[in-house]
């Protein structure tokens, strides 16, 4: 799988996310600012509450477009048998029950994309997930963490 036209679909689904956010934003916004939001007694709250959606929004409009741009830059090193899983990585896994394929990256984890047919999951080392991965090489196994069933997972592959 091609590590360039991977990272281009995360970002893609990153760029759209982004837009969804700034939109929800501006509407927050406008509700914050809006002359129907003016309290109508010392009880009423509801400027407030919109005042704290419109911050809320904000902020996560910033952090998308924070994990755009380090993603955008992140470098996406080769690695060869034997080289450790690090920031970059494409990981795929034996779960014993098929195989999943994870993207190691300082952001945006949960984002999902298919590229060649294969779904691929954007990971954190702040994850469990990322922190069982990272710095482990093809061949070892580990402990799927938070798994209601005991078993080991065994990495694959590491590109």
């Amino acid at each position: 799988m091609n590590k360039t036209a991977l990272r281009d679909a995360i970002l893609g689904e990153l760029r759209a996310e982004l837009d969804r956010q700034r939109a929800a934003a501006e509407l927050a916004r406008d509700e914050a600012i809006s002359e129907e939001s003016r309290p109508e007694n010392k009880w009423d709250t509801h400027s407030q509450e919109a005042a704290y959606l419109a911050e809320g929004q904000a902020r996560i409009t910033r952090e998308v477009g924070e994990a755009l741009a380090l993603l955008a830059n992140l470098p996406l090193p080769d690695f060869r048998p034997g080289d450790r899983i690090a920031l970059g990585a494409l990981v795929l896994v034996d779960t014993g029950r098929g195989a999943a394929a994870y993207f190691l990256a300082p952001r945006a984890g949960g984002v999902e994309v298919t590229l060649d047919g294969r779904r691929v999951l954007v990971v954190t080392p702040q994850s469990p997930l990322g922190r069982q991965l990272l710095g482990r090489r093809a061949g070892e196994e580990f402990a799927a963490p938070g798994a209601v069933r005991s078993g080991r997972h065994r990495i694959t592959t590491v590109a």
